[in-house]
């Protein structure tokens, strides 16, 4: 299963820790979306970073 994370408020200001969170997500400006597999890492990064992104289920299609 995949998630959509899209970055929607801006880290300045905030500490490193989340910086680099948000950095190792692949989150660079506002607005920007990626796409990650649902996994125990992936999850405890985005329950740190909770109040600056958005996520939602990502729909998977087959060709």
């Amino acid at each position: 299963m995949k998630i959509k994370v899209t970055l929607k408020r801006s880290y300045a200001g905030k500490t490193e820790k989340m910086r680099k969170v948000l950095q190792a997500l692949g989150l660079r400006k506002i607005g920007m979306t990626v796409l990650h597999a649902k996994n125990p890492a992936i999850s405890g990064m985005l329950h740190k970073v909770s109040h600056l992104v958005h996520v939602e289920d990502a729909v998977e299609t087959t060709p």
